[in-house]
């Protein structure tokens, strides 16, 4: 079975973390090794914190630094990564069979080969949705679109995760 990939996109605080949340514990207990790979759109973030040795690590020129714990390894490349590709991406998450992409909207809007779940909170957000993304498998988060009559399943994750794992599964064995 190759890697599946499927992309988690909407608003801020739409729910996708919760979304993938769903999937990756309903996955994993079906055997799925998950990745969860999540984009972050604020220029300055780090997750390497200021005075911690591996911020010291790089300041003083390491371009990869690893860090390893007696439960975690982390490791963090120092790297533009503003114009990564895809598979650039892929390529980090090589032991999954199955990875959830939260955001990178941009990235994958048109791409026919990243089946989207799409998160709303209004039906503006799902009707322009709609008009940006393909595929998409289903929309979820706090607005249901229902009413709307689109030709995509509106999902709620939190009293119905089994319907949008077992999408995501049917997704994924086709691969």
């Amino acid at each position: 079975m190759k890697t599946t990939v499927i992309a988690v996109v909407g608003s801020k605080s739409s729910g996708k973390t919760t979304t993938i949340e769903v999937l990756t514990k309903e996955l994993t207990k079906r055997g799925y090794n998950v990745a969860a790979v999540k984009h972050i759109p604020e220029s300055n973030f780090t997750i390497d914190r200021e005075g911690k040795d591996t911020w010291r690590f790089a300041q003083s020129g390491a371009k990869t630094i690893v860090s390893v714990a007696s439960s975690e390894i982390s490791t963090i490349e120092k790297v533009d990564a503003t114009s990564f590709s895809l598979e650039e991406i892929l390529q980090r998450c090589k032991n999954a069979n199955l990875v959830l992409l939260e955001g990178f909207r941009k990235l994958v809007r048109k791409n026919r080969d990243v089946p989207k779940i799409v998160t709303v909170k209004s039906s503006e957000e799902a009707l322009k949705a709609s008009e940006n993304f393909e595929p998409i498998l289903a929309f979820t988060g706090p607005h249901s679109t229902e009413t709307l009559n689109l030709k995509v399943p509106y999902i709620d994750v939190l009293r119905n995760s089994e319907k949008i794992v077992d999408m995501v599964e049917k997704v994924a064995r086709k691969s």
